[in-house]
């Protein structure tokens, strides 16, 4: 997480973006992109962390969350970058299948040469800004620009067609993640 940019109210609503570092796309493959899922499912249920929306793209990922029990939302998202990051490069190192893993592993290696906290593999870039979320009209926004995502990208026509985000939510069909808060507001 970057060291400029802070979570200032611990109960607010929070966006944030985060890439891969060189915006390497690590997402083209769905069994890292279900580490995210499987992670995010764990914040829900033991971290106390309520998701309003998500989106996982080819090289970063956005979200927008707050703490429920307590913890500060800056931990817990350090915790979730920093279990995903360990947990894709061990998932990247045992597939056999994976064409570019030397190309990857070489790339995160070089990151972490450069950034002080970080000793063997960078994953994540740290340059993610939390913004706080402080009206209805602003926490639709962040959702449809999160759900626009695969849109504009070319992914899907719409929104509720991409699998690997909350749109479908929105749209009164389940999505992957279970236990999403679906802002009434939104639409």
């Amino acid at each position: 997480m970057s060291r400029n940019y802070k979570f200032h109210n611990p109960e607010g609503l929070y966006f944030v973006s985060f890439a891969v570092v060189n915006w390497l796309d690590v997402f083209t493959r769905n069994m890292y992109k279900d580490i995210l899922l499987d992670s995010l499912t764990f914040c829900q249920q033991r971290k106390g962390m309520e998701i309003a929306s998500w989106c996982i793209m080819t090289n970063h990922m956005h979200l927008i969350f707050r703490s429920i029990k307590g913890e500060k939302p800056e931990l817990m998202l350090g915790d979730f970058k920093r279990f995903t990051s360990k947990a894709i490069v061990e998932a990247i190192k045992d597939n056999t299948k994976e064409s570019r893993k030397s190309f990857l592993l070489e790339q995160f290696k070089k990151a972490a040469k450069t950034s002080s906290n970080v000793k063997n593999y960078q994953f994540w870039r740290h340059d993610n800004k939390p913004i706080e979320l402080w009206s209805n009209k602003v926490i639709e926004q962040k959702i449809n620009y999160i759900h626009q995502n695969p849109v504009e990208a070319g992914l899907v026509y719409k929104p509720e067609d991409y699998v690997y985000s909350s749109a479908m939510d929105y749209a009164g069909e389940q999505g992957l993640i279970k236990d999403i808060v679906v802002f009434r507001t939104y639409g």
